[in-house]
């Protein structure tokens, strides 16, 4: 019954809407993504250029009528959270118009909306059983658990693009070590050769 009455309280989820994704940002481009939210309502975003260039890219943000509440340039990583202040389409762009030849891929997890509680009876007026204080406890727990596996993941998908793009440097490295030191040898036989030549045909006309 225990294990019965956990399951019941976690199926009530938060009503906060998310939207998450990872979206190639080609070069000399700009991506904006449009959310409608009502009034007094906060959101937060969260960004991260996962590969591409020096991971960098420009974001601003606005709402309905134009005016801006985020802009920062060349950014690695960033937070922002906003509160709304009136009902409209806000917009979250992404500029890469800086780079000339390399595209960026960008990491984006939009949330908006208010935490509710798990059940309607958890307020701040009421004492919480036992039962209740674990099921908080226990969804605390698995928020910080999802907030780190999505941080972990997207630590690996920038350490192995990092690696990834090693390795390629690496690899035409060695090949025009290779070529060169080709190139060098078959230079040192011809000029080898070339002296033994002369040599011979100084040694002819002598005789």
């Amino acid at each position: 019954m225990l294990c019965l009455g956990l399951s019941c309280l976690l199926l009530h989820v938060f009503a906060v809407f998310g939207t998450e994704l990872t979206f190639e940002l080609p070069d000399n481009d700009k991506q904006c993504f449009y959310e409608e939210l009502e009034k007094d309502v906060k959101f937060e975003i969260d960004f991260q250029v996962i590969a591409g260039g020096n991971y960098d890219v420009d974001c601003f943000v606005t709402d309905p009528q134009d005016s801006v509440l985020y802009n920062e340039k060349k950014k690695q990583y960033d937070s922002f959270s906003h509160t709304t202040a009136m009902k409209g389409v806000y917009k979250v762009c992404f500029s890469n118009e800086f780079s000339t030849f390399t595209h960026k891929t960008v990491y984006l997890d939009f949330r908006h909306g208010d935490e509710t509680p798990l059940m309607q009876s958890m307020n701040g007026a009421t004492a919480l059983t036992q039962l209740e204080s674990s099921c908080v406890s226990i969804h605390e727990i698995l928020k910080v658990v999802a907030d780190s596996q999505t941080w972990y993941r997207l630590r690996e998908a920038h350490d192995r693009t990092k690696a990834e793009h090693l390795l390629e440097r690496v690899t035409y490295w060695s090949i025009g070590e290779t070529v060169l030191l080709f190139v060098i040898g078959v230079g040192q036989v011809m000029l080898l050769k070339s002296f033994f030549s002369e040599k011979k045909g100084t040694v002819a006309v002598s005789t």
